[in-house]
């Protein structure tokens, strides 16, 4: 059961969370949404939740809630430049599908 971060999100993460007074980590987790099902949300954590499953990876955390956990276990998060933004790039191993448009993800789980 893991959560990785490569460098490039590391540092990310890292300066994210030096800039917000406050900030535990990263919350990475899942919502509703989009064609397929599932899409991911991050946000900066103030707060643990008590269903939280915490990874730490060179002093950088990322929090998982519970109902997003088996659906995200195992992706390693990227940051990239993708045109003239820069995002988050997540490699799931649990999505089987995605949308067109790349928003949102399926699982077989989800095809039965």
């Amino acid at each position: 059961m893991a959560i990785t971060l490569t460098p490039a999100a590391h540092a990310r993460v890292a300066q994210f969370v030096a800039r917000q007074h406050g900030a535990l980590g990263l919350r990475f987790g899942v919502k509703r949404t989009g064609c397929s099902g599932w899409g991911y949300v991050t946000d900066l954590v103030t707060q643990a939740g008590s269903d939280d499953t915490v990874f730490e990876q060179d002093g950088v955390r990322v929090y998982v809630d519970a109902t997003s956990l088996p659906l995200v276990d195992g992706t390693a998060i990227d940051f990239a430049r993708q045109g003239l933004g820069e995002v988050f790039v997540f490699d799931n191993p649990n999505a089987k599908a995605e949308c067109g448009c790349g928003e949102s993800f399926t699982t077989d789980a989800e095809k039965a």
